[in-house]
């Protein structure tokens, strides 16, 4: 069937059915999610088991390496990534991509509880979670009151985590800060020596005195009673004489022996809020829900919990939402722009407002429905797929560029009615019109099965192109012909003065130019070699400047955050790290006048102890429009002002986006591993490294994931002397832990919130240690014996954290890169490394950003390759040809010129966007050069000799050749310059598209007339 012959034939059916695919498009904005990314599902599973009070070292031995060997059968593992800490084991599976990773967590489960069947006694379960972009939080949230802060902190747990939780959208949030109420039993040492009273009576008495128990139901008459034991303590004066022990025939009471305090627990992480002390609520979302619609709702609510609770102060902190908008209205503004740009070249070469109308209803009817696909794609609105129909803008109107132009040559210079040139305008270019949409839509095939990170983020953006395309192309062949039936019949609207005077002077110029170009045909026409030549040096040119673009994973982007850590030797009191951290943030306060927010974390309560010798200065700045430095550039100025911290390294950065945090252990983007066993050859070797490095150009904020050890007090149990006294380790274990670290014994419930009570020495935190051995520990007999009797101390130093991948131990060299891509920094790194002597059974290996860059190139030269030979097979299937595609071809290394040039000039490195934009110009050069082939063939198959078909073609292709490219080039500008938030991360896509196909249409006027003319030279003529 001819569409465009049934479309002209049949006005009112074509105009409802594109206002019915328009409306439902509108619709389905209206619902479609709003994020800055695609929902990415890394290929991930952690497998977390605890195991209190157990060393580094223990975790290795008995949790870590048993999982390890028990998941390492489950198939589609690619790497086992391993860290323990006291008391946790952290186990990190990496699948390939694409894996299914709701049945490799069974699997993974399936494993564990086959082959870790011997647990140690005491661990946990362990906990099998997948990982999700949604754990990233979309809000930090400050809470602030003069109020007593065991209170705040009780009103924010009871009361307003549960109304933030209950928010449509939200998951979870997690607190940081403000004390927690406990009721510590404080022990006097000396008393409770002087009694032998055993500590664990103390926690066993406690525990078994604090009980509400059921007794039963006992009838009487017509009556059932429960019978109860309500033996709950109601007051803290209960808790003080409960009798722990009997001396002598008198009761031993417990205010007795210990001080009992309604306190607070021990602080191990301290937050200030622009300084003061505050509480930080960060909140996580449900995975696909609406992120500026959750944080919108959860602005609202904050609103309401002030005015409900005055006395308390809410406000939010970080708001990823805002970026996330301003990156959105940056590139829908982008997009428009970009299309007011391609209407306005449109008008330029048609200087007909009625002809410019009719193709410009190519870009909203495309770019509307295209919001169909994304909406009943599951696909949400980001940069990606904005993106995307910021690039199909100027791609919308090519089709219908041709069509028109065509159209109205027939009706203009052939004198046909506007129904006879709409029918047989649009079905005389139709081939080549399908053709070149194929072929740009072919080269996004290879991208819809790409499985990588870089597939994951681009496979959106190549599904929106390729539809719209699609749309597009069905616009061209139906509603394009049926308004040109329409709008050519009268005469063409004149435009008043002066447009009508610079109209007829446009006209004059391009036929000027169609007047010079078959001259300048005629002229090359038969110089083959010079012609090639010309392009082949070039070529070579552009292919030899590459090297000097640099190489990145993806390009850097300005969300609007630096972070400042202040890192002291593992086992620094926690107060020398407070001192340090806020003599950081006064320089911060003073050197970036421009911050919104500071938010400071010193401590840690997370399972990595080492953390507990870090501060954290989290600083917010506006948006990217209302200051004059970038983010980067904040950062660089305060590594040079923020100077030395005693006892401490400073490291300042720009924070990374969230989905390439995701891909390693740390925030730097370099990370160099040194494997092997020994700690000591480790970390010689790693310090070896770090030194080789560290005054790379680039580097800067160079560190160790593991820098020595804490400081251990060792009680070490003399087995035989123990064995004689009837006493177990353990005892001796648990002896120690309720004096030091204590241990909560029951739980005391004040107003249906349940209190720890937790028991432990007085003073225990300054205990010195020859007091330890002082302790009675009990006896099997029921005796008691001195711990001194059986046990003696010794210091050591051990691992804070142990760090493995594929079942070996392993140490990280960070840093962060200032100033130079990754690509010129690492292969400084290989040079400097190159002649460092390494032990058998050690390796040094660069991962981190890099390891994922390489993945990803590998992926995207693959889908160049496959792009190219897809395009090749579209065409040759359509021409029935194995030559004239090949001619076609010819135009397609020739977008590198222009690419590398760009590229260069604009000082863009060679990444993951600018390589998409590579793989798509091989499907839009393509397009100019199919134009002159056809035109040459069908004016040959007329019976003209192969030099005046050439020249012929030229001409009356060379506007709507200048049309398409100018169209595509200019609707893209906007794009390609990055312009405000979120911009520079499709700015690079954006320059390699435009600079490819500004230079590869120039020379394809050229080049591709030349080639053919040589290829079909010997070809017999062919009679009309």
């Amino acid at each position: 069937m001819n569409l465009s012959a049934f479309s002209v034939r049949r006005p009112v059916l074509t105009a409802m059915v594109t206002l019915i695919a328009v409306v439902i498009g509108v619709m389905s904005l209206t619902r479609l999610p709003v994020d800055l990314l695609p929902d990415i599902e890394y290929p991930y599973i952690t497998v977390n088991v605890a195991y209190p009070n157990a060393s580094p070292q223990a975790m290795e031995e008995l949790v870590a390496k048993p999982i390890e060997n028990a998941v390492a059968t489950v198939q589609g593992i690619e790497e086992i990534t391993a860290s323990t800490s006291e008391g946790v084991a952290n186990v990190r599976l990496r699948f390939a991509w694409g894996t299914d990773l709701g049945f490799a967590a069974m699997d993974v489960r399936a494993a564990i509880d086959e082959e870790y069947e011997d647990p140690p006694e005491g661990a946990e379960r362990p906990q099998i979670r997948k990982f999700d972009t949604s754990d990233a939080p979309i809000m930090l949230i400050g809470v602030f009151s003069e109020i007593d802060p065991i209170a705040l902190r009780s009103i924010i747990d009871n009361r307003l985590s549960y109304r933030i939780q209950q928010v449509p959208g939200v998951a979870q949030t997690d607190l940081w800060g403000g004390p927690e109420r406990e009721i510590q039993i404080r022990l006097r040492p000396e008393r409770v020596q002087a009694l032998d009273l055993p500590l664990a009576d103390v926690v066993e008495t406690l525990r078994e005195s604090n009980l509400n128990r059921p007794g039963g139901s006992i009838e009487q008459g017509y009556t059932e009673y429960t019978v109860r034991v309500p033996g709950r303590y109601e007051n803290l004066d209960e808790v003080r004489n409960e009798i722990v022990a009997v001396r002598n025939g008198a009761p031993v009471r417990l205010g007795q022996v210990a001080e009992i305090a309604d306190t607070q627990k021990r602080v191990t992480r301290i937050i200030r809020i622009n300084g003061e002390p505050g509480i930080r609520i960060a909140v996580r979302k449900q995975s696909g829900a609406n992120t500026v619609e959750v944080a919108e709702r959860l602005k609202a609510e904050i609103e309401r919990m002030n005015a409900d609770l005055p006395q308390i102060d809410m406000r939010t902190l970080f708001d990823t939402s805002e970026y996330i908008e301003r990156s959105i209205r940056n590139a829908t503004l982008a997009m428009l722009a970009g299309a007011a740009l391609a209407i306005a070249v449109l008008l330029f070469f048609l200087r007909n407002l009625r002809a410019t109308l009719v193709v410009a209803t190519a870009i909203p009817v495309s770019v509307i429905t295209t919001f169909a696909l994304i909406y009943f794609g599951g696909f949400s609105l980001n940069l990606m797929t904005l993106g995307g129909l910021a690039l199909g803008v100027g791609l919308m109107v090519d089709s219908a560029i041709v069509v028109l132009e065509n159209i109205v040559r027939r009706h203009e210079g052939n004198g046909e009615t506007a129904n006879q040139s709409a029918d047989r305008g649009a079905s005389e270019v139709a081939a080549p019109v399908v053709a070149g949409t194929l072929t740009t839509v072919a080269i996004f095939v290879p991208m819809f099965f790409a499985q990588e990170l870089a597939g994951q983020l681009f496979k959106q953006l190549a599904f929106v192109v390729a539809f719209a395309l699609a749309c597009a192309l069905l616009v061209a062949l139906t509603v394009v012909p049926m308004l040109s039936a329409r709008l050519l019949r009268g005469r063409a609207l004149r435009a008043p003065w002066p447009l009508h005077e610079i109209g007829e002077a446009i006209g004059a110029g391009l036929r000027r130019l169609e007047s010079a170009y078959v001259r300048l045909l005629d002229g090359l026409l038969g110089r083959f070699w010079r012609v090639l030549g010309a392009a082949v040096l070039l070529l070579g040119a552009a292919v030899a400047a590459v090297p000097l673009l640099g190489t990145e994973f993806m390009p850097a982007t300005d969300e609007g955050e630096v972070e400042v850590d202040v890192e002291f030797p593992a086992g620094t009191r926690l107060d020398t790290v407070e001192r340090g951290t806020a003599q950081a943030l006064e320089v911060v306060r003073r050197e970036v006048p421009e911050l919104i927010n500071t938010v400071t974390s010193v401590g840690s309560g997370s399972y990595r102890p080492s953390e507990s010798a870090e501060g954290e200065i989290r600083i917010s700045l506006p948006s990217r429009a209302e200051r004059e430095r970038s983010s980067a550039e904040v950062a660089a100025d305060l590594r040079a002002e923020i100077g030395p911290v005693a006892g401490a390294e400073v490291r300042v950065r720009t924070r990374r986006p969230f989905f390439l945090r995701a891909l390693s252990s740390g925030e730097e983007s370099l990370a160099i591993e040194v494997r092997g066993y020994e700690f000591e050859t480790l970390e010689a070797l790693a310090h070896e490294v770090q030194r080789r490095i560290r005054d790379i150009e680039g580097i800067v904020d160079t560190r160790l994931s593991r820098e020595g050890g804490e400081q251990q007090q060792l009680i070490r149990v003399d087995r035989d002397r123990a064995a004689d006294q009837g006493v177990r380790v353990s005892a001796v274990a648990e002896t120690v832990e309720t004096a030091i670290s204590g241990r909560i014994a029951s739980r005391f419930l004040d107003a249906g919130d349940e209190i720890d009570m937790r028991v432990q020495f007085q003073g225990n935190e300054t205990l010195p240690p020859r007091e330890l051995l002082d302790l009675r520990v009990p006896r099997a007999d029921g005796g008691l014996v001195r711990l001194g009797n059986v046990a003696s101390l010794a210091r050591a130093e051990g691992p804070v954290v142990i760090d493995r991948k594929d079942q070996t131990r392993f140490i990280e060299v960070r840093g962060n890169l200032a100033g130079r891509d990754m690509g010129s920094v690492v292969d400084d790194v290989q040079a400097a490394l190159a002649g460092m002597p390494i032990p058998d059974n050690y390796d040094i290996v660069l991962a981190g950003d890099y390891e994922e860059q390489q993945s990803a190139f590998s992926s995207l030269f693959l889908q160049i390759l496959l792009a190219i030979a897809l395009v090749y097979m579209v065409m040759a299937s359509l021409y029935e040809s194995f030559r004239d595609p090949l001619i076609v071809m010819g135009s397609v290394p020739l977008a590198l010129i222009g690419v590398v040039l760009v590229l260069f000039a604009t000082a863009t490195t060679l990444n993951a966007q600018s390589l998409i934009g590579c793989v798509i110009l091989i499907g839009i050069v393509v397009n100019n050069a199919i134009l002159i082939v056809d035109q040459a063939n069908r004016l040959r198959a007329e019976g003209e000799t192969i030099n005046d078909a050439l020249k012929e073609a030229g001409r009356r292709r060379l506007r709507p050749i200048l049309m398409t490219a100018m169209t595509t080039i200019l609707a893209l500008l906007p794009l390609a310059i990055g312009a405000g938030e979120g911009g520079e991360t499709q700015a690079p896509l954006g320059r390699a598209v435009v600079g490819g196909l500004l230079f590869s249409t120039l020379i394809t006027l050229v080049l591709i007339p030349v080639i053919y003319e040589r290829v079909h030279r010997n070809d017999p003529p062919v009679r009309a």
